[in-house]
């Protein structure tokens, strides 16, 4: 762990699947900190917006500075504080470990978490299923093989890496919500035919603690069907 641990204060929302990036960075680091819940159904206060001139969450105060964007806030963690989540990019094969992570988050990204929204939002069959085979395709293809060495977490690891700080608050979602039919269960159910790596994986990192532990499973659910379908 590094020598000095600052003084950390994160704002943050905890409805907000960008905000739980950093949250799972934190409890894995097990460092301290202080929260601030922002409210985003309002508009940001004057004094919220000096912390961050967008209004988004999370932030992050380390010490008298302030890091903004979760991507750039969970990485910064994994930098600052020496952990499994990631290899120092100066130690042997550090780098390519890193760009991997990379790699990993940017499919998942692009090919799995780009889909949701739209699938929620279908408006008939046909599209919904249409939807649903694009992207247990791109799983099958895309990501499967990426997996396939998982332990059950990324690249063999027996516990958390960055890939699931940036990835587990969208798998989580992808993967219960369709208890409450905001996400089609016929999506869960062709994933874990097709895609068993993927399913491992994905069921592997919605139980972890330090993905679950803020997650209110069926209050997000519901808030997202609502906005989405408005039903």
């Amino acid at each position: 762990m590094a020598a000095v641990v600052p003084k950390l204060k994160l704002y943050t929302n905890h409805g907000c699947p960008w905000a739980h990036r950093a949250h799972i960075a934190l409890s894995e680091l097990k460092v301290p900190f202080e929260e601030e819940i922002i409210d985003l159904t309002v508009p940001r206060t004057a004094e919220y917006l000096k912390v961050n001139p967008r209004g988004l969450v999370p932030s992050l105060a380390v010490d008298d500075q302030i890091i903004t964007e979760s991507a750039v806030v969970a990485n910064f963690l994994a930098d600052y504080f020496p952990s499994t989540l990631a290899p120092p990019s100066s130690e042997a094969n550090g780098a390519l470990a890193r760009a991997r992570i990379a790699f990993f988050v940017d499919t998942y990204m692009s090919k799995v978490h780009v889909s949701l929204f739209p699938i929620i939002k279908a408006q008939t069959e046909e599209e919904r299923s249409a939807l649903i085979e694009k992207t247990v395709g791109a799983v099958v293809k895309e990501l499967e093989p990426l997996l396939a060495n998982a332990g059950p977490f990324f690249n063999g690891s027996k516990e958390l890496t960055l890939a699931e700080v940036l990835t587990g608050s969208w798998v989580i979602r992808l993967w219960t919500w369709a208890k409450y039919g905001t996400v089609p269960q016929s999506l869960v159910d062709e994933l874990s035919s097709k895609a068993p790596n993927f399913a491992r994986w994905a069921e592997a990192v919605s139980k972890h603690p330090s993905v679950s532990n803020i997650f209110d499973e069926e209050g997000t659910a519901l808030r997202t069907k609502r906005r989405l379908t408005g039903q």
